[in-house]
């Protein structure tokens, strides 16, 4: 699997909220953290205080950033071009997300991927991406 050196579409400093701020100063250290439902132990995405599961308090844990392509799509059309995809972390949960380092042909569902980061183009935190594993 060949590893390519694209340009990825602007990467600008998200909108962050007391609900989101663990998740982007957690990727600002290049580490992926995903609050965990207490009652449950679920991960849970998109990053939130309340479990969605029991409306209940939750806990910021770091996962492995491991995962696998669930679904993808490649936008050849954009400038530059991008991949958007669905990764499945160890963990269960589903992220939207970018791939990036791969030549889009390598791209499939169920290809290993593992969590990236990448600097903000505005000096904002790193943002997280997911590569060929």
């Amino acid at each position: 699997m060949a590893t390519v050196q694209r340009k990825i579409p602007f990467v600008g400093t998200p909108d962050t909220n007391p609900e989101t701020k663990p998740f982007f100063d957690a990727a600002n250290e290049e580490k992926l953290c995903l609050p965990q439902c207490v009652d449950t132990k679920k991960f849970i995405w998109y990053p939130r205080t309340i479990s969605p599961f029991t409306f209940g308090a939750v806990e910021w844990k770091q996962v492995s950033g491991k995962g696998t392509v669930y679904t993808y799509s490649v936008m050849e059309r954009a400038n530059p071009p991008y991949c958007i995809a669905y990764v499945q972390l160890e963990e269960g949960v589903k992220m939207m997300t970018n791939i990036v380092g791969v030549d889009f042909k390598d791209i499939k569902i169920g290809m290993d991927v593992k969590v990236t980061f990448i600097q903000t183009e505005d000096g904002g935190p790193k943002m997280p991406f997911f590569t060929a594993a």
